[in-house]
């Protein structure tokens, strides 16, 4: 009797940035979702260690290394809790811009008649209104 192995289901969010586009157990969605999670979770990370630089130095401060560490460890889970419960939206933003465009056939209704050619208009650029010799000089172009 054979008996076949659990399949355990690897979460994105589990896989370190530098293996993930490596990972064959995730599709290339799930790859470009959780790049664009961590991303903003980096972005938000420097936001929050700006935000929390004190302006004035206090002797109540603890300026140690090991209240260095513990804040920088409380900043990277912050930013990390943020980036999961997609309050902020730029994980989607650059999701939307890392998308590749699907190969699909254009619609009837959106391409161009048989016979028609695709003729590029290019308008001509509005003369500086303090410029007076532009204006004339683009009426003589046209």
């Amino acid at each position: 009797m054979a008996i076949a192995p659990l399949q355990r289901h690897v979460s994105a969010s589990d896989i370190a940035p530098e293996r993930l586009a490596s990972n064959k157990t995730l599709t290339e969605k799930e790859k470009v979702a959780e790049a664009s999670r961590q991303f903003e979770a980096i972005l938000l990370r420097q936001i929050l260690d700006a935000s929390q630089k004190t302006v004035i130095q206090s002797k109540f401060a603890d300026n140690s290394t090991a209240g260095s560490i513990y804040r920088d460890m409380v900043t990277n889970q912050l930013a990390d809790v943020m980036s999961k419960s997609k309050a902020f939206g730029l994980a989607s933003i650059f999701e939307r811009q890392l998308e590749r465009p699907s190969a699909t056939k254009p619609d009837d209704k959106t391409a161009a008649p048989a016979g028609a050619q695709n003729k590029t208009h290019k308008p001509t650029p509005a003369p500086h209104p303090l410029e007076p010799r532009a204006a004339k000089a683009t009426q003589l172009l046209q």
